[in-house]
């Protein structure tokens, strides 16, 4: 048998040869469009922070509010001694936005997608999951040893063929509201009118329409007209549109009981510091005292869509913040990116597995901290690599 190092090591040279081995980039400061990275100031259009809240000077002044008031850890989980009136209120608020019952604090919305499935499904449940939901809903679904089966994306048909077939005790059916890497929305209220006729649950991980999306930012169930019936199971994450940590599950009183109950990702995990708590609820005020920042966002991602047409760019079908161009291939995919760094922009090359082979892209998301300035130096870049024969037109 090889060693570690031996085996890892070949491994990690066929990531390099398949032009699929990731990279970090280290940068000074705070989260703004222009990051300094390595030395070199970059215009970012990679980054989810999509209000441009992460380095808002209210929540900023909250969480150093709340460390003087709180100290910096909370100490223990929520059920020992780390819930504080911070994350009860937090809360409440975030169920109030949402327009649901109650909402339960999770530290990430990897650990409420996985700690919701396994604390409702067990080996006698069946899980059905569109194609090209995130990870953090596939693992949830794999690990909750439910039936496992995934649906072609946004196809209700198959999705109904699926669940006419099965004898299982419970089942649930979890989508993306907004696809990470796609940018399209899921059809909530046709899943939504499927999962009452076969009596199914539906959860959606909202992880990109809270903030940006509905009234009050109140996320993609408002958008498209759902209640808590309807939606019975509502994730959304706080480190996204509202620039702080952590996420939530909202819904009714006895869902977010039998969370607290069952869930072990929630049970036995430390809260997130009293301060994450704090700059959040400065978020959610901001939501609902600046709408402006979701209207200047639309803004830009329609003068995007319309210029990136011009200019007969790839660009995928999104009316969100993510507007991917389609590439292919991952070799090609990497060079783009470089040469637009040279140019002085950060946009990141998408690969398998993170995507579906042959299909590797540049995610490119706008925020409301963009300008229009900021827009136009993107597209000239954009239409030069093109120029150079970098990025094909949608003629080719």
């Amino acid at each position: 048998m090889h060693s570690l190092e031996h085996t890892l090591g070949a491994e990690l040279n066929q990531c390099r040869l398949d032009h699929l081995y990731r990279s970090r980039n280290s940068h000074t400061g705070p989260q703004t469009p222009e990051l300094k990275v390595n030395g070199q100031v970059l215009l970012a259009f990679c980054s989810n922070d999509y209000l441009g809240l992460a380095n808002h000077p209210q929540l900023i002044s909250a969480a150093q509010k709340a460390c003087a008031d709180y100290g910096l850890g909370s100490g223990a989980s929520h059920l020992v001694v780390g819930h504080t009136d911070l994350h009860h209120e937090l809360e409440e608020t975030l169920a109030k936005v949402t327009q649901r019952p109650r909402a339960l604090l999770f530290s990430s919305g990897y650990m409420a997608n996985i700690g919701v499935m396994n604390s409702l499904l067990d080996r006698q449940d069946a899980v059905y999951q569109d194609r090209l939901n995130h990870a953090s809903l596939l693992d949830g679904g794999l690990l909750s040893a439910a039936k496992f089966q995934r649906y072609r994306h946004k196809d209700t048909l198959d999705l109904q063929r699926q669940l006419s077939k099965t004898q299982a005790r419970r089942h649930l059916v979890a989508t993306d509201a907004v696809f990470s890497m796609d940018g399209d929305s899921a059809p909530l209220k046709s899943l939504s009118k499927l999962c009452n006729e076969q009596q199914a649950w539906l959860m959606i991980d909202d992880a990109h329409g809270f903030g940006v999306l509905g009234p009050n930012g109140g996320g993609s169930a408002l958008a498209q007209g759902l209640t808590t019936f309807e939606c019975p199971i509502y994730m959304a994450t706080l480190g996204k549109a509202l620039g702080s940590y952590g996420a939530f599950v909202a819904g009714s009183d006895e869902l977010i009981e039998s969370l607290i109950q069952f869930s072990r990702n929630y049970i036995y995990t430390t809260a997130v510091p009293p301060a994450i708590a704090a700059a959040s609820l400065a978020a959610v005020k901001l939501l609902m005292d600046e709408a402006w920042r979701q209207q200047h966002l639309d803004h830009l991602i329609d003068v995007f869509k319309k210029q990136a047409k011009d200019l007969a760019l790839p660009l995928m079908p999104s009316d969100t913040a993510i507007q991917p161009l389609m590439v292919g291939s991952s070799a090609v995919a990497l060079q783009l990116s470089h040469a637009l760094k040279e140019m002085g922009l950060l946009v990141t090359a998408i690969r398998p597995p993170t995507v579906p082979k042959n299909t590797a892209r540049l995610r490119i998301t706008l925020s409301a901290a963009h300008t229009e300035s900021h827009l136009q130096q993107l597209l000239q870049a954009l239409a030069q690599v093109q120029q150079q024969g970098l990025l094909a037109s949608v003629d080719d």
